[in-house]
């Protein structure tokens, strides 16, 4: 069996110099769920956008045993469901139907089966009565699930997220922390949220200055006092 992800001795600079990841190796299991934390600059979200081949360094990065590259990124896309901080990223579309439609039309599927896709995906995350809403206007915890609702209606194998739980109001959020608790896939999220981490994901990873400083149970992790202060994190 193939590991979800698996990165290896990952490298990247940005233009400016600036070196975001260094030296980065993780493997995912199949069905995981992993915090993935660190101060702001620790070059997160710099990593996330590896695993769907928007950014390419040095090193290797495969999903589903797929290795990423210019040849397999279609098809990786397909696999990689990414859902970004700001849902507004994600919807463009007059009605809420249209944005969950969108990867499905991409992949030139049938109209039945692109509309079947569109209310298994908004069942999945209870919104099935939005489809003839305006995205934009919805709340942003409606908003971040109609996200989600628009990558599985690809069907992915592996879903990330990018500090999925900021700017939800309590109750929104308590919402948002079941609907994840939910989906049986593999996850691979950045939060600053260290109560939303300890609650759902059994392992975390922390990065920071582009390296991998920690992997390992959240229980015992978030433990290590000095450890979670040593990189910019506490829990609240």
């Amino acid at each position: 069996m193939h590991h979800s992800i698996e990165v290896e001795q990952l490298n990247f600079s940005y233009p400016d110099g600036h070196q975001a990841l260094n030296d980065v190796s993780l493997m995912i299991q199949p069905g995981e769920k992993v915090a993935l934390v660190g101060p702001n600059g620790a070059g997160k979200s710099t990593l996330l956008l590896h695993l769907n081949g928007i950014l390419s360094g040095t090193g290797t990065v495969r999903v589903c045993g797929l290795e990423v590259n210019k040849e397999t990124v279609g098809r990786v896309r397909a696999m990689v469901g990414m859902v970004f901080q700001s849902p507004d990223d994600q919807l463009f579309s007059p009605r809420v139907f249209d944005d969950v439609a969108y990867g499905p039309i991409y992949q030139g599927l049938p109209p039945d089966v692109i509309h079947e896709r569109v209310e298994q995906s908004l069942a999945a995350v209870a919104m099935s009565d939005y489809a003839q809403r305006v995205s934009h206007h919805l709340s942003m915890g409606e908003k971040k699930r109609i996200a989600i609702a628009t990558v599985l209606s690809m069907e992915p194998e592996v879903l990330i997220l990018d500090e999925p739980t900021g700017g939800l109001d309590p109750g929104a959020r308590r919402s948002f922390i079941n609907l994840l608790h939910e989906l049986p896939l593999t996850m691979l999220v950045s939060s600053h949220d260290m109560n939303f981490v300890e609650e759902l994901f059994p392992r975390m990873v922390i990065l920071d200055k582009g390296r991998l400083v920690a992997d390992g149970l959240t229980s015992q992790l978030m433990l290590d006092g000095d450890l979670l202060a040593a990189h910019g994190l506490e829990r609240s």
